[in-house]
């Protein structure tokens, strides 16, 4: 038994809780990995569904670890949850995105300034005009700020969350590039829009693991496992907002 909340899509187990900040790849396996390879003393908190998430400490920092599926209905579920009852105050999206700036590259660290979307998500909360889902600036700059500190390059603007993994119109991905996009995936907008809304804060790291218009490419295992420069940006950027 534990803890459920109001829709039953997690239910934290007797004994566990979730930190105030929390790091969400899509993929729960990955949640497990980085759990497994960076976290001390790392405990299950949520198994609903296989949507493994782990709390453990990092230099000392309490820190969660989640997986959020695939995306912008997912991700604003189970972030929707965590900010409103689960007291989570900040979540990292750590994901892979597919690159379609000209100076981005397979493996490239991108930190989301922004996110423009098909989504019809963040206009459901009814604001006229659109929205401009955003990150917040303090996650945003201790990430960038620790990245350079690390030597890590980062490319540092806004990219697209697509409803559509085979997208119908063959030419978005130029469209893409010629709007100034570094990259393109799934989660953050949606991501963005909760924190905006509930008043917390988000960030989307990404690693670029394939790009559209270059020929590189990473396998699954190797999203899975080696993006440690996106993970440990992550995880030190989740300490540093602790204070």
């Amino acid at each position: 038994m534990g803890t459920p909340s109001p829709s039953a899509c997690m239910e934290i187990k007797d004994g566990t809780h979730v930190a105030k900040v929390v790091l969400m790849p899509g993929d729960p396996l990955r949640a497990k990995y980085v759990a497994e390879t960076y976290l001390e003393h790392p405990v299950v908190f949520n198994d609903v569904r296989n949507m493994l998430g782990f709390t453990g400490t990092y230099e000392g920092k309490e820190v969660s670890v989640m997986g959020s599926g695939m995306g912008i209905p997912s991700i604003g579920l189970y972030s929707h949850e965590l900010f409103h009852f689960f007291g989570v105050e900040g979540i990292i999206r750590i994901g892979s995105a597919g690159g379609v700036g000209e100076k981005v590259n397979v493996r490239d660290v991108v930190l989301a300034m922004s996110a423009t979307t098909n989504s019809a998500y963040p206009s459901r909360y009814g604001l006229p005009g659109q929205l401009a889902p955003t990150a917040d600036w303090e996650m945003l700059r201790t990430a960038a700020d620790i990245a350079d500190e690390m030597g890590v390059k980062t490319a540092v603007g806004s990219v697209y969350s697509s409803d559509y993994f085979y997208y119908p119109d063959p030419e978005v991905s130029e469209k893409e590039r010629k709007a100034g996009l570094l990259a393109v995936e799934m989660e953050t907008a949606g991501l963005y829009t909760e924190a905006m809304y509930a008043g917390k804060k988000a960030l989307s790291i990404l690693q670029v693991s394939d790009h559209l218009f270059k020929p590189d490419h990473l396998t699954p295992d190797e999203i899975r496992t080696s993006f440690h420069e996106m993970m440990e940006i992550a995880l030190k950027t989740a300490v540093r907002i602790q204070g």
